[in-house]
Formats: C-alpha cells, structure tokens, sequence
C-alpha cells in the first residue's frame, strides 16, 4: 500500500507529513518507556523482518498481490509507539534506498501504514486480551483478529486523505468500495503472517512479546505436596539472554529477503491494483530516486534477476536492522539519562 507521489496532492501531502512527524515525536517519546536493554536490539530486529516480509508479495484475487503492513505484529512484539517507529524506519529507507512509496507522500504513508495500522490493531488487541482467557492461545487469537481488521483500517484511512486531496476525479465510493475490498483480502495473510509470527516467539520466549505481559505466573516447584515458590526469597529469576532470538530473526529475514523474495508474486499490490482499474494512478509522478542503485530492489548493473533482487533484500535487511537498532539503543539511552538526571534532582 505504498502510496507514491501523485495520487495526493502536495498540501495534503503536507498536511500528512505534519501528522505523521508528530506521530512519531510521540512515539519516541512513548518508547522511551517501552524499550529496555534487552528489547532495544530486538526492535531493530523487528523492523528488519517487516522489511524483508513486506518483499514477499502473495496472491489474493486475480491479478492481485498483498504484503505484510506490518503495523499489528511490531505494535503486539515491541510496544505500539515502538511499532510506529519500526514501520516508519522501514517506509524511510523504502522511499530513499529502493524509491518505493514516494517521497513526498512519506507523511502519507507513515500515517497509514504506520500510526493508523498500530493504533487499530493495539485497540483491538488489547480490548479482546482483556475479555479473553488469560492464556497463550489469546494472544495468537487476539493478534489475528487485530491485523485482520487494521488492513482494511488502513485502506479506508487513505481513501479518507484521498477524498480530502485526490489528485484525480474519481467517486469517493468506488474508491472505498474497491480499496476496503481487496484489502481485506490482503488483511487474512497479514493476519497469518502475524499470528504466525507471534505464536513462534511466545513458544520459545513469551517475555521478549509486548503484548504477553502479565500472562506468565511465577515457577511453582511441588514441596512435600504443596506447590511453593521456586525462589522463595522473591528475587525475580534471571534474564536470558535474547542474543538466540535476534540471531534466528536475523538469519530468518535475510533469508526471506535473500532468496524467498524471488518468488513472491508479481501481480500488483491492492493499491496499484485500484489504481490501475479505477484511474487513480493518472497523475502518478516519476519517484525522485528512481536513479538509486538498488531501485525496484534491485542491485544496479547486476543483469541476473535472481542475484539482483536476492543482494537487495539483503543490503535492506541489514541497513534496516543497523538504522532501527541503531534509533532504537539511542531512545534507550536518553531514557536512562532522564533517569539519572531526575534521580539526581531528587537527591540535590
């Protein structure tokens, strides 16, 4: 659903660049409370597998393809303002790196994709966790239904910002129709995907999952017929490390990226499907870096397509997982220094 320069017109384009510069001020800040040490580099790992999920595009309709928004499965792993910074690192280094979502309709799409896809999804998410078992199958369940619904969310919100600043004539309806449809479609295998994806890593470590906090009971361990504490001094049990978890997501996404991606579909997305039929796309503008060496995700002056595609999904991967880890470690660390500034406010 990457929108490109010229479906919306440039105030409007502006318009949603100010609100999404402003989502993401007050993610950075709400992050500041979601990330720890440990789930800081996890963050950049999450944003790293959206991009390299999002090159997998999968069939939905005749002549149709979708991809992963990814907005419920960062918001349900890492935190919904984490969620809107990891699908806006993505959309950053999409636009500027491999010309894919246009420049100047970023604010666009960070709003879409990014802040109405996480709020949607974390609302809902939330809402059925707390009327649902307090078990691990909730938490598949509740992130199923939650990135089913926040696709056609997402659909209906551009179809909004196009009735407000459409650059072509075409009845709001039909839009809204057609976008909602396919779109929904689209919503099932983001709704797998998520589901998938979260169920993996409540199976081998629930504590890295935002969403699952609070479901895990302390160890009981059977003493003489009566269950006890396992650490009967009330000192939480230690940490492990999460450095298994971020190996195997890493690994896991370049390989998507690497090889899986050559075998994505190559139908149009439902955007560029809509577009396409209902005549959106007539005042399309060329991507101002359609000259970049990996545009199209492809390697420049690499004639095989395979090796091409394959060493563009890498190089994305890795750029998305040192940027996001890197924006990531800095939100943590000025954190910490707000701590330690307040603690020695106190104590003077």
């Amino acid at each position: 659903m990457h929108v490109p320069d010229g479906f919306i017109d440039l105030p409007v384009s502006a318009a949603a660049g100010v609100v999404a510069a402003g989502a993401v001020a007050v993610s950075l800040r709400g992050a500041q409370r979601e990330l720890n040490e440990r789930t800081a580099p996890l963050a950049g790992l999450v944003a790293a597998f959206i991009f390299a999920v999002q090159m997998l595009n999968f069939p939905v309709a005749a002549g149709t393809s979708g991809h992963l928004l990814g907005g419920a499965l960062a918001a349900i792993l890492v935190g919904p303002y984490t969620g809107v910074l990891c699908v806006s690192v993505v959309l950053l280094l999409q636009g500027i790196l491999f010309a894919d979502g246009g420049l100047t309709a970023l604010g666009v799409n960070i709003t879409v994709m990014g802040a109405v896809t996480v709020v949607v999804a974390y609302g809902l998410f939330r809402a059925l966790v707390r009327v649902l078992p307090k078990k691990r199958r909730s938490i598949t369940v509740a992130s199923f239904v939650a990135a089913l619904v926040s696709v056609p969310a997402a659909a209906a919100a551009f179809t909004l910002v196009y009735a407000i600043g459409g650059t072509t004539d075409v009845p709001i309806g039909t839009v809204l129709g057609a976008m909602v449809g396919v779109h929904l479609l689209i919503g099932i295998g983001e709704a797998l995907i998520t589901m998938a994806t979260v169920g993996a890593v409540l199976a081998v470590r629930p504590d890295l999952v935002y969403g699952a906090r609070g479901l895990s009971t302390p160890l009981k361990l059977r003493v003489g017929g009566e269950l006890v504490d396992a650490r009967p001094d009330g000192a939480p049990a230690p940490a492990a490390s999460p450095r298994p978890v971020w190996i195997a997501g890493l690994v896991t996404s370049l390989v998507l990226a690497g090889f899986v991606s050559f075998y994505a579909s190559a139908n149009p997305d439902g955007l560029e499907k809509v577009a396409a039929d209902k005549g959106i796309d007539k005042k399309v503008e060329d991507h101002a870096a359609a000259d970049s060496p990996l545009a199209d995700y492809g390697v420049a002056d690499i004639e095989n397509a395979r090796l091409s595609g394959g060493l563009a999904g890498v190089i994305g991967v890795g750029a998305t997982a040192v940027v996001g880890t890197g924006v990531f470690l800095v939100v943590r660390r000025r954190r910490s220094e707000g701590v330690e500034t307040s603690k020695e406010t106190a104590r003077g």
